[in-house]
């Protein structure tokens, strides 16, 4: 990939504010319906692995009927030529919903009296946790309300809770990312040296019109100061960070755009980019609002497949608001990372579902209700290679050496053979008779396909899975 963040009307300039809505609205409105000569020259300098411009990421947005089916055939290509089957797989894990903030679209704004408010005791910390692991996860997210109960120290307490918790025959997580607000450089310190993976954060929307409608008070209505946190968690050495908007607050289209702006800025003030992109619709939930600018389940699968060819080497997360049918399509156009086993209810892991459905704490509605093993069991009936990998994360495979080692794609050499062995941890220790049977079927297959010497290292790690070992990996 050539790597060269382009120059914009803001300059990039670390914790400066950099998106210029005036910008983006010009290459959109020079780019309606491009010729198809145009679209297709900008899909292979994509192909090429060259980053796109936003003049070059509007050209795809604004592509015809005809032309998108083009984008949407090289994105699927993409797709496999980088990532190959693998879909990573995480859960999230909501810790306490009290919130400071009034966003207008969200059920945990601190004026609606309908969520009741919860946070985890330790205790329950660990009984979470412990479901989880249960069900064969080894990544998931922590995700808090915005309060100054949830300080720096008290995130980072939650965060070596979570790694400590351990169960029988190998249950533990291996990769604690969070999901918080935005926190000062010295904040950022503190829960890095609690040893957290990606620091996640939503811009929720980047147009500043939109952004001031539907955030009415707390201090997330503070635009600048949530649009450069990334630049404070990598200043204060957090080198993977997640960027994401909530498409539905404004039209998609600029929205995208920004979010390949926001990864130019990381880039050009960094040298490195988000490591995971997100970009869920705004669902029903308690006291939120519709949607002002609904995106269609076709121009959502759209913005992906642009996305994915924009950004070729950043994971794109798709979780469970999303139905079952339009995940599905969105994997084959480019997610590469999703959730699995999903509850949002605050202590739901642990609990009966007819208590956990009676908690009444959730932020938005889940649409895919599917368990872990069930999700399993149709990514590897439909060819996909499950992934649990955190082998990157723990071998210092982050940030700039991240970059290092997937650009040139070397990373295919240790991502195929680790999604291997975690998927054979899983199917070892937790999977159904039939999930497991498919799950080995799928791992002959992913073996066929490495290099003979790389498939023999595999296998002999496989035997020492398969006689008890566990987290092996390259």
């Amino acid at each position: 990939m050539i790597f060269n963040p382009q120059e914009y009307a803001i300059p990039d300039r670390s914790g400066e504010p950099f998106i210029d809505g005036q910008e983006i609205e010009k290459f959109l409105a020079a780019h309606v319906r491009p010729s198809r000569e145009e679209v297709l020259e900008t899909v292979a300098r994509a192909m090429d692995r060259e980053r796109l411009s936003l003049s070059q990421v509007a050209v795809l947005l604004g592509a015809g009927p005809q032309e998108r089916e083009a984008v949407l055939e090289a994105a699927s290509r993409l797709k496999r030529e980088v990532y190959g089957n693998r879909i990573v797989l995480f859960a999230p894990l909501y810790v306490g919903n009290r919130c400071t903030n009034r966003c207008a679209y969200c059920s945990f704004r601190a004026d609606n009296t309908e969520t009741v408010r919860k946070t985890l005791s330790d205790e329950e910390i660990v009984r979470e946790v412990k479901a989880l692991e249960r069900a064969g996860h080894k990544r998931l997210i922590l995700v808090y309300g915005e309060h100054p109960l949830y300080d720096p120290e008290y995130i980072a307490k939650t965060v070596r809770i979570t790694y400590g918790v351990k169960t029988a025959p190998g249950g533990e997580i291996r990769r604690v990312n969070i999901n918080a607000a935005p926190l000062t450089v010295e904040g950022f310190r503190t829960v890095r040296e609690a040893g957290i993976g990606t620091y996640q954060i939503f811009q929720e929307t980047y147009h500043r019109e939109a952004y001031k409608h539907y955030h009415l008070g707390g201090r997330k209505a503070d635009y600048d100061w949530r649009l450069t946190a990334l630049d404070r968690a990598m200043e204060a050495g957090i080198d993977d960070v997640g960027l994401g908007a909530l498409l539905g607050l404004h039209d998609w289209r600029f929205e995208i755009m920004a979010l390949v702006r926001h990864t130019n800025h990381l880039e050009a003030c960094f040298g490195v980019g988000p490591h995971t992109i997100s970009f869920p619709r705004i669902k029903e939930s308690s006291a939120s609002l519709p949607a002002a600018s609904p995106v269609s389940d076709e121009d959502f699968i759209y913005a992906i497949a642009v996305l994915r060819l924009a950004v070729p080497y950043t994971g794109l997360i798709l979780t469970a608001r999303e139905p079952a049918a339009v995940r599905d399509a969105a994997i084959r156009y480019g997610v590469s990372q999703i959730d699995g086993g999903t509850r949002l209810e605050i202590g739901s892991y642990s609990s009966a579902a007819a208590a956990a459905e009676e908690l009444g704490s959730r932020q938005f509605a889940i649409n895919d209700d599917r368990s872990l093993d069930e999700i399993i069991g149709t990514l590897t009936a439909e060819g996909y290679l499950p992934s649990f990998c955190t082998a990157c994360y723990r071998r210092g495979r982050t940030g700039e050496h991240f970059m290092e080692f997937s650009v040139p794609g070397f990373i295919k050499r240790f991502c195929g053979p680790n999604a291997i062995l975690t998927l054979a941890e899983y199917l070892s220790d937790y999977a159904s008779e039939g999930v497991a049977s498919k799950g080995w079927a799928a791992i002959e297959t992913a073996l066929a396909g490495l290099p003979a010497a790389s498939a023999e290292l595999t296998r002999e790690r496989l035997e020492r899975i398969r006689a008890g070992e566990r987290d092996l990996y390259f």
